[in-house]
């Protein structure tokens, strides 16, 4: 994920400050100082050791002092500081960071900023925007608070972000289909509601994950014409 500064230039980090922050399908995160990664080869180097089984699902870049939210497919959320994980080599696997239960994995990693939300979305096409300030920080390990209400209307969360009020969304369907929308549209409510409509999904199809989009300035005017008529429901009760 590429560093900006309030400017908007890029920036990179120094030899003893920043670390590369992993999160797998298990529940397993890891943090890596990104000085082991400066030297490279071709054939590239190991990042992390995966367990059988497991998959690397998130990567953030992270400053040492962030608190991070791991959101898991059943609706559960873990916040923690970055703190409550030792730094770790390469070759490592790293320590438990949220500990799904039955069924239910890892599907997203989200590092907190107070001028954001936690945007979640679930594959029947339901979204919803909540305050960081409503997940209360605690140790790593645990299995987590709603984060949200996840039914059969609902289906399984596929993914979470955290976003800015006036950030855009690309959500992509089971069918190729890319929607695009505006965060602003997307309803704040509580951690453990189900969230409002995002998109209108055929018999059949499903979300299958959610990217937050940096638009160019002369995409702006562009955007409505982007949006494919049955998508264009954002806010609307599910």
């Amino acid at each position: 994920e590429r560093q900006t500064n309030e400017e908007g230039e890029d920036t990179t980090f120094g030899e003893d400050n920043g670390f590369v922050f992993f999160a797998t399908r298990s529940g397993k995160v890891k943090k890596t100082g990104l000085s082991q990664f400066r030297n490279f080869r071709k054939d590239g180097i190991i990042a992390i050791k995966l367990d059988e089984g497991n998959d690397l699902v998130e990567v953030k870049l992270t400053s040492g002092n962030d608190d991070i939210c791991l959101v898991t497919s059943a609706g559960y959320c873990v916040r923690t500081s970055e703190q409550n994980i030792r730094p770790m080599g390469r070759p490592s696997a790293g320590v438990a960071g949220v500990k799904p239960r039955e069924e239910d994995h890892l599907v997203a990693l989200t590092i907190v900023n107070d001028e954001t939300k936690l945007l979640v979305a679930s594959e029947n096409g339901l979204g919803k925007r909540t305050s960081y300030d409503e997940y209360m920080a605690k140790g790593r390990g645990g299995k987590g608070m709603k984060t949200m209400n996840v039914t059969e209307k609902t289906g399984r969360v596929v993914g979470a972000l955290s976003v800015f009020e006036d950030d855009e969304l690309m959500l992509m369907t089971s069918v190729g289909q890319s929607i695009r929308i505006r965060c602003a549209d997307v309803r704040e409510t509580g951690r453990a509601a189900q969230g409002v409509k995002l998109v209108n999904l055929k018999n059949g199809e499903s979300l299958q994950d959610i990217a937050r989009v940096v638009p160019d300035d002369d995409e702006v005017e562009d955007v409505d014409a982007d949006n494919p008529e049955d998508g264009d429901v954002v806010g609307q009760e599910a």
